[in-house]
Parts: structure tokens; C-alpha cells; sequence
């Protein structure tokens, strides 16, 4: 059986208002408003937006007390209005914030463990000894605890949400800028999270980097199934940009990722209103729903490779080697230069399929260059705009 067949992660569930996150929920879409949360009309109408574009999930931002309060009264005429999407505050800086957005009976919060407790980058202190980096976890513990009681009074949910641009001097100081540092960020409120019995829980670890944002996902889900954790993952690139470029770079990443069955929600953080990310991550979602019935090992542990390495081929002209990966027009593909195979993919999972057969090749010690070609039937069919 091919361990390249498609198996979904199984996550524990977290309830976020009427919506369920992980296990064998749908994978939700979510959004984030872009308009000022102390404007209630506006957020009210974006949320709307939002909603009717297809959204589960709705994010806006709560830069203090006052935008927390705020999202508190969005929610209150959502209801009024007849919507009943689930809103979570996006706290980024200010843990006062969290507190207040939790308190203001928002579904679920987000903070950033690079400054949740440990200041903002100063630069100032770079180098910590073990007994001083000891201490600096207990500080995670006293000022995490308590925000975790009043989540637990209000029936709201956390997402630690980890940015490869915002670790703590701490974290650098230890690991750098690396998946590692990123990976350790978020593990660290994990198992405070878990000793004080808290586990509605979500996590996200982005990058506008998508090799970072993949390798560091992998990692993650590695060191949660070594300490026997199972939280949801949120899915997204960093400020993926607009257009197509945008699209591009959100489908490689995202897709990347839940074609190995990682991920219960995404986010495609698009510079656009925010309605329009909706169509793309249900597109992303229908593609991987098209084969996610198929047999055989779970997809993520097929990925052993954190950071995998080009696969090793013979030279045929200029393919294959050492050359650069050529992109060949469907028009050359019936026409591959000789010591070259073509390799189709088909069936629910045509890219499985591909690495399935490339596998094979490579164990009968037939390591020649291939050319990857998936039929346009097997590509979405619907329009993503």
C-alpha cells in the first residue's frame, strides 16, 4: 500500500462558538477584517461579508481594551442581524487585550507567544544561562495561568499563534531565527496549557517564507506527537500578497500541508477585501476533499523529511542532475528528450500518484530524470477568481 495515500491528522476538537475545529469536523475557512474594530458598522458589515462569502470563522483586531470591548458589541449586532459566525480577537501585542477580548465574550483569542509574556525584540539581553532561562519559563507559567482561568470562565477558546518575525529575544537567544526557535515558542505555553488541564487550544505557526512555514509545521506536529499532544493546526502564509501571486504562493503552502493531511483551518491572508480569500481556501479544500477518501498511511508521517532534499537523478541534456528544475509547455510534453520519462499522475490524488511511481522507479535503481505531468482534468474545477 502506498505510503504516499492521503490520511488526515487526527486533532482533538475545540468548539469556537457554533463552529467545531479539528477532529473529524470539515476543515473550517476563516478570514480577519481589515477595517477598524472601533468602527462597528463597518466591521459589522465586513463580518457580513464575510459570512455570506462562505466563512466560518471571522478575525478582527484588538490592539487594546477598548477595540476588545468593541469586538464584544460586533458579535452582539452579528446576532441582531441574524449571524451567528464565530469572532476571534487578534491580540498582538497588548495582554491586557486578551484578557479584556476573553472577558467581552469573544469566541476565541489569539495571542503571539513572542510577546505575550517576554517583551517586544529589544536587542538588550541575548544570551541566557540555563538558570536564567529557567526563570524566564516560570514567568510563562504566572502570567499564562491566569489568562488560561478566565478563558476557562468564559468558555473561550486560544489560538497561540507563532510568527517566524516575532520570536522573543529569549527564544532567539537559544535557537535563533529558526522552525526550531518557532517550534519551542509555541510548545512552551503548550505544556503549561496541559498541566493546568486547558485544551481548547489552536495553533498556528505562519511565515511569509513558505519552506520556513512547511518545514516548521512538520516540525511541530513532530514534537506534539512526542510529548502525546494533539491540538488543531491553523493553516496560513504570512501576507501572501494579491492577485495571482498571492493565490500562488497560499496554494503551494496550505496546499503543500493538507495534501499530507495537516491542517483543520486556513486562512489565505490575501491583500484584498477580505471576502475574496474565502473562494480560494474552499478551492484548496474541495481539491484536498476530491481524494481525502483514499486508503493507506497517514499522509503527514509520510513526510520524514522536515526540510526535504531534491531527489537524485542521472543527467539527460539538460535535465536532472545538478541542472535546475526545467518547467516543460504542454505542448513538449508528448515529446521528452531522450533518457527522460514522462510520469502521469491520475486518479483522486494525481500528485501522490506521481511520487508513488517515481518511488518505485528510484527502488528498481532506475534513477533517470522525470518530467511530472498532472491532465488539466485532474486540476479544480471550480473558478477561482
Amino acid at each position: 500500500m502506498s505510503k504516499y495515500s492521503y490520511k488526515r491528522r487526527l486533532s482533538r476538537q475545540v468548539p469556537i462558538g457554533n463552529v467545531s475545529i479539528g477532529g473529524r469536523m470539515p476543515i473550517a475557512l476563516q478570514s480577519m477584517t481589515n477595517t477598524s474594530t472601533n468602527d462597528l458598522s463597518a466591521s459589522v458589515e465586513q463580518c457580513i461579508r464575510i459570512a455570506e462569502a462562505g466563512g466560518d470563522i471571522v478575525r478582527l483586531t484588538a490592539q487594546g481594551i477598548r477595540e476588545a470591548a468593541n469586538i464584544g458589541e460586533i458579535r452582539q449586532e452579528l446576532r441582531k442581524r441574524g449571524y451567528d459566525i464565530p469572532l476571534v480577537a487578534d491580540v498582538h501585542f497588548n495582554p491586557k487585550a486578551a484578557f479584556a477580548s476573553a472577558e467581552a465574550g469573544v469566541d476565541k483569542v489569539r495571542i503571539n507567544p513572542g510577546n505575550f509574556v517576554d517583551p517586544g525584540r529589544t536587542f538588550i539581553k541575548l544570551e541566557y544561562n540555563d538558570e536564567e532561562y529557567a526563570g524566564e519559563l516560570r514567568k510563562i507559567e504566572e502570567a499564562f495561568v491566569p489568562f488560561i482561568d478566565t478563558c476557562r470562565r468564559h468558555n473561550t477558546a486560544i489560538r497561540i499563534g507563532v510568527n517566524h518575525g516575532s520570536l522573543s529575544d529569549r527564544i532567539m537567544s537559544r535557537y535563533g531565527d529558526t522552525p526550531a526557535g518557532m517550534v519551542e515558542s509555541a510548545m512552551e505555553f503548550l505544556r503549561v496549557a496541559v498541566r493546568h488541564d486547558f485544551f481548547n487550544i489552536v495553533i498556528s505557526i505562519k511565515a511569509s517564507n513558505v519552506v520556513i512555514m512547511v518545514e516548521t509545521v512538520r516540525r511541530f506536529v513532530a514534537a506534539m506527537e512526542a510529548e502525546g499532544m494533539d491540538f488543531p493546526i491553523h493553516l496560513g502564509v504570512t501576507e501572501a500578497g494579491d492577485g495571482e501571486d498571492g493565490r500562488i504562493k497560499s496554494a503551494v503552502g496550505i496546499g503543500t500541508l493538507l495534501s499530507e493531511g495537516i491542517g483543520d483551518t486556513i486562512r489565505v491572508s490575501l491583500s484584498e477585501a477580505p471576502e475574496n480569500e474565502i473562494p480560494v481556501a474552499k478551492a484548496l479544500v474541495d481539491y484536498i476533499a476530491g481524494f481525502s477518501e483514499t486508503n493507506g498511511d497517514s499522509g503527514f508521517k509520510s513526510a520524514s523529511d522536515f526540510s526535504p532534499k531534491r531527489r537524485i537523478s542521472e543527467t539527460a541534456g539538460n535535465i536532472g542532475g545538478s541542472n535546475p528544475v526545467v518547467v516543460i509547455s504542454p505542448l513538449e510534453v508528448a515529446s521528452v528528450p531522450e533518457g527522460v520519462t514522462l510520469v502521469t499522475g491520475s486518479g483522486k490524488n494525481p500528485a501522490a500518484d506521481i511520487l508513488d511511481k517515481v518511488s518505485r522507479m528510484d527502488n528498481e535503481g532506475k534513477n533517470v530524470p522525470v518530467v511530472a505531468c498532472i491532465a488539466y482534468d485532474n486540476l479544480p474545477k471550480d473558478e477561482v477568481k
